[in-house]
């Protein structure tokens, strides 16, 4: 198994420390990925994305979203399960799930709306405006006014 050493990119960055948090949950092999609810990621503009997952079965009020700063977490919970006996056969899986995704520092969650057993959460980029770039005015020693300087009388 290979290992990051991230460390001389600490010495001399400040606040990247979650990125080594991601490295290692993203190469970690021994733990298993889930796959269920299968999903797509997709980005649909410059600054947004969807996620689309297919939970077909849920209904909204088995469905949770938690929005947390860079985390996103979807569970789900069927709580009115069929009586035993009445379905011949269940190909339809119904079994709770958890799935967490990370998101970047400035993406927030916009919506989500479950239709034809999709679930579809809308994201977005929302940098705030002292991140966002501006203009920066350029002027000349000849465009400035002179300082005046006053004598006093003796």
């Amino acid at each position: 198994m290979r290992r990051y050493d991230l460390s001389p990119l600490f010495r001399s960055t400040v606040g990247f420390d979650r990125l080594d948090d991601l490295f290692d949950k993203a190469f970690d092999l021994e733990q298993a990925t889930p796959s269920y609810p299968p999903y797509n990621i997709e980005k649909v503009g410059a600054e947004s994305y969807r996620i689309t997952m297919a939970v077909a079965g849920f209904r909204e009020g088995d469905l949770d979203l938690t929005f947390k700063p860079n985390a996103l977490t979807v569970r789900g919970k069927i709580e009115n399960v069929d009586e035993p006996g009445k379905a011949l056969y269940r190909g339809i899986a119904a079994r709770a799930f958890e799935r967490r995704f990370q998101l970047a520092d400035h993406v927030r969650v916009t919506g989500a709306s479950l239709d034809h057993g999709l679930l579809r959460i809308e994201l977005a980029v929302e940098l705030p405006e002292a991140m966002k770039p501006r203009q920066i005015a350029i002027t000349t020693a000849a465009a400035r006014e002179p300082e005046s300087v006053e004598a006093k009388a003796a």
